[in-house]
Parts: structure tokens; C-alpha cells; sequence
């Protein structure tokens, strides 16, 4: 039997409405009174300036007979944080990477030691209304972020002006997608399941520690030559609670990889959209191509529907309610349409399709989280996942020449034009029909 939708209007959301309203007051109440004792703080220094008491000796005085006092070393302890920052000139650029939603991304030299990093500049759009947050995130999350797959961040530079700011990170040689352009076959199941482990391993880190990453990709999935991914792009990253924030921005993730909760509309998620994501992750290791490859949030939908089936109340319970859901016309006897993914992975195990059936299941509450996720039995059935040491290598086209990457969609920026999330559908298309057609369906907008 399915389980209460989130979405679904009941005594148990009346009673949270009012738990939120109450936790609400009492915040209100704490932020007075800590004013309050900020303030009494305030006058009890002013009056101790204007009154100074009487220094306290801390030292012994020396001996009356002249002796000398014998030497005290300082105790010095460890700040636990950055100092200045450093110039950017402490690197030599060596070849442009790539670049991204949010920042320039290049291959650099450090002139001291030799070492050979990635240098992220910093996009700097809206320096006007203060350090762009993004940047802000990508910076703090990283710090946080201390794992072995997860790219590790050295320090920030500064250029001569506040507009350049980058990031020195570790270098790695490849990053899954543009990888996956040049080889010939698709990586052997055994090395699937080495990949999906370690991003399983980095993804379960950050949702322990409350961050969503909000933007996972193959493209964001870097791999060097011993066979260890790490996640990489914080651009969109940020921290979530339970329950999750009210200001979510629904404009998240790039398109071929979002969740359909989002394209729906909805104002609260949680790690399900980053488990999508690993869905989709999952299917293009499989067969070489991104899985979903919408031109639009309503292609995307459509997409999405013909792969693993229409919702209903049974598969979904309270999709409908979700604010673009309404401006959608779907089959409602039963014969709609169910999943493809089986039919779609002949050669999967019956486990493989079971778990990636799950991490695209349209309910988000039914997806496992990244921990459920590595204590799967597709992973330990044979065959097993691929030793590390054992990984292919593959010559680097970030070590030597700009990458030469095929048409795929970016992720949102901040400032980017809304899609179907932002649309009325009640009226937009009053005197026609737009139609998109998928295997057994049709998805309308009206």
C-alpha cells in the first residue's frame, strides 16, 4: 500500500503548520532577547572604558636582589584556518579546461614546488549585490568537504582586483563525460560498480553532513589515472536541514539530470534529487549516452514518463498537487504506461535494474538514500567491483589541449530565465495545444 504523500493535505499538516508557526515565535523571541543582552553588553563596556579598573598583576616582578627573570618561550596554538590569501601569480597557467556555470576551470603550475593543480576562476556576475553567493557555498562546502572522493580544495588566490578569485584544487586527468566520448565501448560492468561505489561513498559523506550537492553529472565527475573519482563543481552545493528549508530555489540541477519533482514545481526536496541524479549517472556508465536527454523541462518530462512509466496516485501519491502538475494532461484508466528501464537493460542483473529502477523511482520518498544504496546486492554479486589498481588508464586531454565537448545543457545560473517551474499553465496556451508525444502517451500543456 502506498504511503501518505508528502504533498497530501491532512490533520498532520494543520498540526505541522502550527508547530512551524510556534518554532517561529519562539525563534522571534530569542533573537529579541539575545538584542537584548548584545545591548547590555554594549553599556557595560562603555562604562568599563570610561571607568578603567585597576590592571591585574599576572607576572611575579623580578627578584629584589636583581636576579634575572629566566626565559619564557610563547605558547603558540593553531588557528585551524586560512591566512591571506596568496597572489595568483604564484601560478603559471598552463592550458584552458573548460568552463562552467560558474567559473572558468584551467590546468596551472605552482611556480615554488612544481605541483600541477586546476585553477577555477571565479564568475563574478553579480559583484554588485556583494560576493556572489554561489561562490560563497562553493567555497564553504568544500572546506567541509574533506573526503577521498570529493576534490580537494588547497587554498584561494586573488588577482589584482576583487573580480578574481580562484580556486586551487587538486588535478585530476579526466572527468566521466568527456571520457566517455572517446572510448569505444562502454566501461565493463565490474567497473561500473567501482564507480557508482566511490560516488555512492562521496555523496553519503555530504548527506551526512546536510549538504546537498545539487548538481551531479558526469561532467562533474572527475577520474585519474588510478582508477578514484572525485565530485567535483560546488557551484549550486548548499546545507539543508530536516525538515528542509522553505527557500529551495526550484532552478537547480542541470536539465538531462533533474528529478521530476523539480520539473513539477515543488517548494521543498531533500536528497532525492541527488539520487536521481546517481540514477541517471547509473544509466549513461551503462550505455556511453546521457539517458535523458530532454530539449526542454517539458520534453524532459516526457522523457522521463516514457523511461519509467506515468505516475499515478498508486506509483505517486499526491504528484498532482505539485503546482505544474495541474497543466498536465495524462491517461487516467489503467492501461497507462509502466516502466521500461527492465527492457531497457536486457543485460543487467536482476538486481542492477532493480536498484537503478529505485534511484529513478518518480516518488522520491522511494528512492534509496547513498548508504542503502552500497549495502545493495548488485554489489556484491558478481562480477565484483573492480580493484582500483586494476582501473584502465587513458590518455588526458586536460593534461594538454582544450577538451573538445559535444552540445549538452549547463547547469542553471543564477539570474537564468525560469522554466516549466515558473509557468501558469492554466491560461498560457488557452487557444492551442502544444504536444509532445512519448511511447503510448501524449503530454499536453493547456
Amino acid at each position: 500500500m502506498a504511503g501518505k504523500s508528502r504533498w497530501a493535505d491532512d490533520e498532520e499538516d494543520k498540526a505541522l503548520e502550527a508547530q512551524r508557526k510556534k518554532e517561529k515565535g519562539e525563534k522571534k523571541r530569542a533573537k529579541l532577547e539575545k538584542q537584548r543582552q548584545l545591548e547590555e553588553e554594549v553599556r557595560a563596556k562603555e562604562e568599563e572604558a570610561n571607568h578603567p579598573a585597576k590592571r591585574r598583576k599576572l607576572s611575579p616582578s623580578p627578584e629584589k636582589d636583581g636576579s634575572r627573570e629566566e626565559s619564557r618561550e610563547l605558547l603558540r596554538f593553531e588557528t585551524g584556518g586560512w591566512g591571506p590569501c596568496r597572489h595568483v601569480n604564484n601560478f603559471e597557467t598552463l592550458n584552458h579546461i573548460e568552463e562552467g556555470s560558474y567559473g572558468w576551470v584551467s590546468r596551472a603550475k605552482e611556480t615554488a614546488t612544481g605541483e600541477v593543480v586546476a585553477l577555477k576562476k571565479l564568475k563574478m556576475d553579480y559583484l554588485n549585490d556583494g560576493f556572489p553567493v554561489t561562490a560563497l557555498r562553493e567555497i564553504q562546502t568544500l572546506q567541509e568537504s574533506r573526503h577521498r572522493h570529493i576534490v580537494d580544495l588547497r587554498e584561494v588566490v586573488m588577482g589584482d582586483t576583487l573580480e578574481d578569485v580562484f580556486l586551487v584544487m587538486e588535478f585530476l586527468e579526466h572527468d566521466l563525460k568527456t571520457l566517455q566520448e572517446d572510448m569505444a565501448e562502454p566501461f565493463l560492468a565490474s567497473e561500473v560498480k567501482t564507480l557508482l561505489s566511490q560516488l555512492a561513498s562521496a555523496v553519503d559523506f555530504l548527506h551526512d553532513h546536510w549538504i546537498l550537492h545539487r548538481d551531479l553529472k558526469t561532467s562533474n565527475i572527475l577520474l585519474n589515472n588510478r582508477g578514484t573519482i572525485k565530485i567535483a563543481d560546488f557551484g549550486m552545493a548548499r546545507y539543508t536541514s530536516n525538515p528542509p528549508p522553505t527557500n529551495l530555489t526550484q532552478l537547480v540541477v542541470t536539465l538531462w539530470y533533474r528529478a521530476p519533482e523539480l520539473l513539477l514545481g515543488t517548494t521543498t526536496y531533500d536528497i532525492g534529487i541527488d539520487m536521481w541524479s546517481i540514477g541517471c549517472i547509473f544509466g549513461e556508465l551503462l550505455t556511453k549516452e546521457p539517458l535523458l536527454q530532454g530539449k526542454n523541462e517539458v520534453d524532459e518530462l516526457s522523457k522521463i514518463f516514457e523511461l519509467c512509466g506515468i505516475p499515478t496516485e498508486e506509483s505517486w501519491p499526491g504528484f498532482r498537487r505539485l503546482p505544474n502538475a495541474k497543466g498536465l494532461r495524462l491517461p487516467r484508466d489503467n492501461k497507462a504506461k509502466g516502466s521500461i528501464i527492465r527492457a531497457k537493460f536486457p543485460f543487467l542483473t536482476n538486481s542492477g535494474a532493480e536498484l537503478l529502477s529505485s534511484l529513478l523511482s518518480l516518488n522520491p520518498d522511494r528512492r534509496p538514500n547513498a548508504k542503502e544504496m552500497l549495502s545493495h546486492p548488485y554489489f556484491k554479486e558478481a562480477p565484483k567491483p573492480k580493484s582500483e589498481a586494476m582501473f584502465p588508464t587513458f590518455p588526458s586531454k586536460a593534461g594538454q589541449e582544450k577538451r573538445r565537448r559535444r552540445a549538452s545543457p549547463n547547469a542553471p545560473k543564477r539570474g537564468d530565465a525560469p522554466g516549466i517551474s515558473d509557468v501558469d499553465f492554466s491560461g498560457i496556451f488557452a487557444n492551442r495545444e502544444e504536444e509532445q508525444s512519448g511511447a503510448g502517451f501524449t503530454l499536453r500543456m493547456v
